[in-house]
């Protein structure tokens, strides 16, 4: 399999096939352990053993794992996740591990170093509320903490492991071997690129992330018959903290902060709010900035609530810090880019990848392209052919230069 047209052709419809594994009809939701997650594996499967890999097989947490000689010393990893969204695109995730694939075919003989492609079994947290499982399986294992978690019909992910047919005893334990580094292929799931006309980027870092629930408690009353100066009205507390969070985002650089849940109580025309409950999800490539807003966001949410006189409170729900990806495979990936006649452009991903947990264990890097429309998240989520060409080129003149 070549690169170029050919290659990036044949990554587009691979993409495309996967999506017929799905857990619901008419659309793309494939999650952690699913039938639809089987069938995905044994399409990789059947196709890294169609091709002539070694060590195919699915690992105790369910990743896809292939690999293929090299003629150098040195062994590096390709790889992204599986599962998806629910009503998914086509290119999230899949698209990074089918490039691993197609690079990994392109080779007539073998490359210079050994490769692994990788295939996350989890990364978007759908089923039980926690991303990165795959991942954190595959560098440090698995913990109690994350095999206790519970999905919506009950079952753990001890349970799921076992229901799945793999080995819990073993998913204690890392499941990788030793690798010299991990490269990433992902599209870049907003709109930088495409308004700077650019279809690649090397990401220099991961922002980091901090989510809470947030919650404001007043008093349910008649809306008729509640003066207004008397009202203790948890609506309002929430949507007047909610613009301040929209405030600091805006002149704060770099920084992003988002309110994405509002839920009122009682919910009704007539009735006084007595309760609102929130998220709050900020990121920031330093911590400090991030850590920074993320306070002043709390402490404002407790002025709001003691002037208007109702309760305050908060739930931390995640706090990862900002990963920097390193420095000599950025610099590689900056030289495989231009290396094709594409400007490389650095930029930091506000999302977060499974670059982000390998990347404590392993030296990591992370190609990102264009997404046109800024889509990502949706199914009219895409990627244009000749960028495709272009990162296969990038990643084929990066495994060469990987020695």
């Amino acid at each position: 399999m070549l690169t170029g047209p050919a290659g990036s052709a044949s990554v587009i419809e691979h993409c495309r096939r996967i999506t017929q594994f799905s857990d619901e009809a008419g659309g793309i939701t494939r999650t952690f352990l699913s039938s639809a997650m089987r069938e995905c594996l044994g399409y990789f499967q059947a196709w890294a053993e169609r091709i002539g890999m070694v060590n195919v097989h699915v690992d105790v947490a369910g990743n896809f794992r292939a690999g293929m000689p090299g003629s150098g010393s040195k062994k590096l990893v390709i790889g992204s996740h599986l599962d998806s969204v629910p009503n998914a695109g086509p290119f999230d995730g899949v698209l990074g591990v089918v490039m691993g694939m197609v690079i990994a075919e392109s080779y007539g003989d073998a490359p210079g170093c050994e490769l692994e492609i990788v295939g996350f079994s989890e990364e978007e947290g759908v089923r039980f509320h926690r991303p990165f499982i795959g991942s954190m399986a595959f560098v440090s294992g698995l913990g109690d903490e994350v095999l206790n978690l519970l999905d919506d019909s009950g079952v753990s992910v001890a349970q799921a492991i076992q229901g799945f047919g793999l080995n819990l005893e073993q998913v204690s334990k890392p499941q990788m071997d030793s690798a010299d580094g991990y490269l990433e292929f992902h599209i870049e799931q907003g709109p930088v690129l495409e308004s700077l006309g650019l279809p690649l980027a090397v990401v220099d870092a991961i922002a980091g992330q901090t989510r809470a629930t947030i919650e404001f408690v007043g008093q349910a009353n008649h809306a008729g018959t509640t003066p207004m100066n008397l009202r203790r009205d948890a609506l309002c507390a929430a949507a007047e903290w909610t613009l301040f969070v929209e405030r600091t985002a805006q002149q704060t650089i770099g920084l992003v902060a988002t309110v994405g849940s509002f839920k009122v109580a009682p919910d009704a025309v007539n009735i006084v709010p007595g309760r609102a409950v929130l998220s709050l999800d900020v990121r920031h490539s330093q911590d400090a900035v991030r850590n920074s807003a993320f306070d002043a966001a709390i402490r404002r949410g407790k002025e709001i609530a003691a002037r208007r006189n109702v309760q305050f409170r908060w739930a931390l729900r995640l706090e990862q810090k900002a990963v920097p990806m390193n420095a000599e495979l950025t610099l590689l990936i900056e030289e495989a880019i231009s290396s094709t006649g594409a400007k490389p452009h650095r930029m930091t991903s506000g999302a977060g990848h499974d670059a982000m947990i390998v990347a404590q264990h392993i030296p990591s890097g992370m190609i990102f392209l264009r997404s046109p429309g800024g889509i990502s998240h949706h199914p009219d989520e895409s990627v244009l052919a000749e960028d495709v060409e272009l990162a296969l080129r990038a990643g084929r003149a990066f495994v060469d230069n990987f020695k």
